[in-house]
Order: C-alpha cells, then sequence, then structure tokens
C-alpha cells in the first residue's frame, strides 16, 4: 500500500502540536521545545555505547520536554540514556555511579543475570548510595532488543533508563539496512510521588474520557432507551467508568519517541528501496501504545529480544516493558511512525524519511475505547485459530473475599489470545495479539510442568488499590519456586485493566491456550478478565523480584518476591 501522505511536507498545525503534546501542555509556545539532552552534540541520534567495559553515572540535569523548566534523571547527561551494544557471548562490566542525592539503581530489563546483579533494591542488593558506584558484571548468554532503567521508587517516571541491544554470537537471523531504536516514554513535569498521593485520593483524577451525551444518543441507537439506561445504571452501580482504560492520561504526559516530543519529530533516514530494522521499546512509567506507520507493512521478527516466525501488520499494541523488532521496506517517501496512547488522549511520534526535512501527514487519533461486558467479566465460548475454546471456571483465594482492597471477581475469564484488545477491535487494520507469535527456537526444556501457580491479579480501583490475590506487598510472603524444577503459572485478571506482568531472572514461555507454548516473553499483558498461562524454568538461583510494570501500580501493591533454591 502506498503512502498517499508521503511525498509532500505538511506543515504541523497548532492543533495537531497541541494534541501532540496531549492537551496538558498546551501553555507551551510552538518555538519553546529545545533538542532533548542526548541530542545536543549530534545530529539528533543518541549516543551509543559499545564493547564490554561501560562508565554510566546517574545525575540530575535541566530538561524542557513541555515549554516548562524541569529537572530530569539522566544516565550520562542523556534521557533516555545511551543505547549500549554488547554481544552474545562477552562478559560485560558496567560501573554505575550515583550523582543523585537520593539512592538509586540499574535493573537490566529481560537479561537473565546472576540474582545480585539483577538491580533491585531489598531483592538483589542494597540499592546505589549517593556517591557510591555499583560494579555489575556478568555473562551476556542472549541477544535481542532489551533496555535497563531504575528499579528505586518512582525514579523510572523521571528519566534513569535507556536501550540495550545485545548482538547475536552467530549472525543476524533478519538482516536490514538499517537499524533503529525507537524508544517510546511517557513524560510528567509533576512529580511522581505526587500522581501517586492524586490517585490514591481519586483514582480518576487524570482521565478526562469520561461519557458524553452523544455516546449516550449513540447507545440508545444500538441498545434502545431502556438498555442504554441499564448499561449507565450497571457501571454506576460498580462505581467503574467504561473509560477509565489507564490512570494517568495525556492530560498530564507528554509522549516521547526517543526522548522528543511530537513537534520535534525524531527522524530517521533511509535510503529508497533498504530494508530498516525498527526496535520499538515501551519505556514508559505507565502509558501502552498502539503503534502504525501508515502507507507501511509491518513485520514482526522479533518480540522481547526473542525472534518470532515473521507476521506482517499494520498496526501492534505494545504493553510497558515489551519490546517489539519490526522490518519496514519504505519507498522514496516520508512515512509517519505514529504510537497513539491506548486511552486516545495523546501521542508520540517520529518520522522516516529519505532526505531531512521531509515529514508525512499526522492521522488524526481513533476515537476514545470503551470498556464492554467483555472485558469486564469475559465470556463463555470463543473461537481461537480455528478451534473453539471454552472458558475455564476459576478458583478465587480465601485473601480476595471481604477485603476491601478487592472490588472485583472474575468467575469465568476468557483464555482467547487472539483479541487485540479495548480500542483496536474489528478497526480494519491487521492487528497483532499474542496468538500470532511464534518462536523460531523451540523450548529448551521439554519436560511438563510439575505444579501449577494461580495468581490472580486483584484490586480496587476507587481506593488505587493493587495487588496479587488480594494482598499487597507487604503482606505477602515470597512464593517459593524449587531449583531447576517446570511449573505453571496461571494469571487470571479480576480487574478492568491491562497489567504487564513481569518476572525477573526467567523468562515466559508464553502457551497458546491450546496447551502448546509459542513464544519466550519476559513481560506478560494480562487484558482485562483474561486468564493467561505460561511456563518458567526455574533455573537461576536467589531472589527476584515479580510484578506488575505500571509503576503506580507495583508502588500500590502488586509486587511478589519470588525465591528460587
Amino acid at each position: 500500500m502506498k503512502n498517499r501522505f508521503s511525498c509532500d511536507s505538511p506543515e504541523l498545525s497548532r492543533r495537531r502540536f497541541v494534541q501532540g503534546l496531549a492537551l496538558g501542555s498546551a501553555a507551551a509556545a510552538l518555538g519553546s521545545w529545545k533538542k532533548p539532552l542526548w541530542a545536543a552534540s549530534g545530529p539528533g541520534q543518541p549516543q551509543v555505547l559499545s564493547g564490554v567495559e561501560f562508565d554510566l553515572e546517574i545525575g540530575a540535569k535541566p530538561a524542557n520536554f513541555t515549554g516548562h523548566p524541569t529537572i530530569a534523571h539522566t544516565i550520562n547527561g542523556q534521557l533516555p540514556g545511551p543505547i549500549l551494544r554488547w554481544r552474545e557471548g562477552t562478559t560485560v562490566t558496567l560501573r554505575v555511579t550515583n550523582r543523585l542525592p537520593v539512592q538509586t539503581s540499574i535493573h537490566w530489563h529481560g537479561v537473565i543475570v546472576p540474582a545480585d546483579m539483577d538491580g533491585v533494591p531489598g531483592i538483589s542488593f542494597s540499592g546505589i548510595a549517593p556517591g557510591e558506584t555499583y560494579l555489575y558484571r556478568f555473562p551476556v548468554r542472549q541477544s535481542g532488543t532489551y533496555w535497563y532503567h531504575s528499579h528505586s521508587h518512582f525514579q523510572e517516571q523521571n528519566g534513569p533508563f535507556g536501550p540495550l541491544v545485545i548482538e547475536p554470537a552467530n549472525g543476524v537471523r533478519n538482516p536490514a539496512d538499517r537499524d533503529y531504536v525507537l524508544m517510546l516514554n511517557d513524560w510528567t513535569d509533576l512529580d511522581p510521588a505526587r500522581i501517586f498521593a492524586m490517585l490514591k485520593k481519586q483514582s480518576d483524577y487524570f482521565n478526562f474520557n469520561q461519557l458524553t451525551l452523544p455516546d449516550f444518543l449513540r447507545d440508545t441507537s444500538m441498545l434502545g432507551l431502556r438498555g442504554a439506561l441499564q448499561a449507565r445504571e450497571m457501571w454506576n452501580r460498580m462505581r467503574m467508568n467504561p473509560r477509565d482504560v489507564i490512570d494517568v492520561s495525556g492530560f498530564t504526559y507528554t509522549y516521547l519517541m526517543n526522548g522528543v516530543p511530537p513537534v520535534g519529530n525524531w527522524t530517521g533516514l533511509f535510503k529508497p528501496g533498504e530494508r530498516v530494522r525498527l526496535r520499538f521499546i515501551n519505556g514508559s512509567a505507565n502509558s501502552y501504545f498502539d503503534v502504525r506507520i501508515p502507507g507501511l507493512k509491518m513485520t514482526v521478527i522479533s518480540a522481547d529480544g526473542q525472534d518470532v516466525h515473521p507476521v506482517e501488520v499494520d498496526e501492534f499494541r505494545i504493553a510497558v516493558a515489551e519490546t517489539y523488532d519490526v522490518i519496514v521496506e519504505p519507498d522514496e517517501c516520508a512515512y509517519t511512525i505514529f504510537a497513539q496512547s491506548i486511552d486516545r488522549s495523546g501521542y508520540a511520534r517520529g518520522t522516516l524519511a529519505p532526505r531531512p526535512g521531509m515529514q508525512a501527514e499526522v492521522p488524526p487519533m481513533d476515537a476514545v475505547p470503551t470498556l464492554t461486558m467483555t472485558d469486564m467479566m469475559g465470556s463463555m465460548q470463543h473461537r481461537m485459530g480455528g478451534m473453539a475454546v471454552d472458558n475455564v471456571r476459576v478458583r478465587h483465594a480465601r485473601t480476595e473475599y471481604s477485603n476491601p482492597g478487592v472490588d472485583m471477581r472474575v468467575d469465568m475469564p476468557r483464555i482467547h489470545l487472539d483479541d487485540p484488545g479495548v480500542g483496536l477491535r474489528g478497526n480494519g487494520r491487521r492487528v497483532l495479539t499474542y496468538f500470532d507469535l511464534h518462536a523460531v527456537e523451540a523450548p529448551t526444556d521439554s519436560r511438563e510442568p510439575g505444579r501449577e501457580i494461580e495468581l490472580h491479579l486483584t484490586g480496587n480501583m476507587e481506593r488505587f488499590v493493587w495487588s496479587f490475590d488480594g494482598l499487597k506487598y507487604a503482606d505477602a510472603k515470597p512464593i517459593h519456586f524449587k531449583f531447576n524444577e517446570r511449573l505453571r503459572i496461571v494469571l487470571v485478571n479480576d480487574t478492568m485493566m491491562n497489567h504487564p506482568i513481569h518476572l525477573h531472572g526467567m523468562f515466559s514461555e508464553l502457551e497458546n491456550g491450546h496447551g502448546e507454548v509459542i513464544a519466550r516473553k519476559h513481560t506478560v499483558n494480562v487484558q482485562p478478565a483474561q486468564r493467561v498461562t505460561y511456563l518458567v524454568t526455574a533455573g537461576n538461583p536467589g531472589r527476584w523480584a515479580y510484578h506488575c510494570h505500571l509503576l503506580y501500580h507495583m508502588e500500590a501493591g502488586m509486587f511478589r518476591e519470588v525465591v528460587t533454591a
């Protein structure tokens, strides 16, 4: 499909500029944006550090992403931090020095390392005190696209994060002529501790996407007056908003692509006919993005650093902490890289172009998504991969009952993985789903699981309490894995929000609902009212973090410790 926007260079109107800055920064003047810190000494591309010896400094530096001066937490004075390029089969040494007045840390997200190198204060080590240097040294036993970030309190929201690319020892499976990292982030000038306090007082404080009279009239035309009124009554009785799909929205956030807000228009150059590899990393604290490049098909070749059989799509949703690599083959025109937030309150934007200064039209955002009863309570039966799939009745832990921290339970969660999710269903585009992912390499452990651990993702949205099985981290005991055992993890989402669940130290081998392993992931997104299963081989001894990667959910209690011994 040719890009109908491609060969002119439209001006970015002020209306689209304000939308791009996500409405919360409307006071910013068009000319006030300053180049991100990492671009100050280069042509707009992040610094790349490669080799086996690295010196990283975490500090604070003035920045301006919204038209208002602020302070960012940086790595080597950059936001994002430099791209680290390692090579599989080597041993890397990283000296991380803390120039902040408070403790900090670095976690190597998705990289399998010894427990004392994992970088989680209180679990893996005691953290890096102000003025101190911590020595990370470990062998690199994998390849692919990953990232690194602070794991100390709310710091990840302010900027200590960066891309990580590991070259395979035996050559690239899908060669490309050019290779770009595209790191997506959500920036706020607000103190993240203040954001958390506001969410605790009023969980929908940042949600401006409320149902309106036109929405009611639309529902009336579809459901009739009585049906529309009953739907409103149901949501009101549950004290829930069907448009509450994310906690912090673009009314507060400015969405960045490689540290550049939409008006800055990060640009990657290419020569017509080249194969271009784009490594997407969602390094956000809170935001999901739906990514497309109008006029270009994307061939997904890797998920969470692991090669998959190529699948051609128009669009994919990238959860917090996930990575996807795609191949595109642009012609002589410019193309917009468009990443709209899940709630359609803002977007990150960049350009692929054969010449500097070219740009393509920025598409309008899709309609604001509305949750359905499928997202609330699941459904009885679905066809997935041509086969009928019955939903599974689950059992809830005793700690979920009579618990003010649990506001809903799903008894019949849906298990199908071919649902692209709220806001993407039936949009006329070919959207990637987990069911499309098929790992190139077979699982290294062919054993059947010896036991099963079921955990429910729970919470009370109005109180902004999040947990596993109704227990916050402070009230829960560690989960114990036996060293080298093969086990199945069952996650049941008893809430109406997405949760990206990250297990440190081990990969999660995602099952497809028919009992087959299809992909290895380090972060597994669980949709509302969904049941997901994956296999784990507990081959890495030590203490590990296991948590929702939505920063404010993790801080609110959706966190556990896993002990492998």
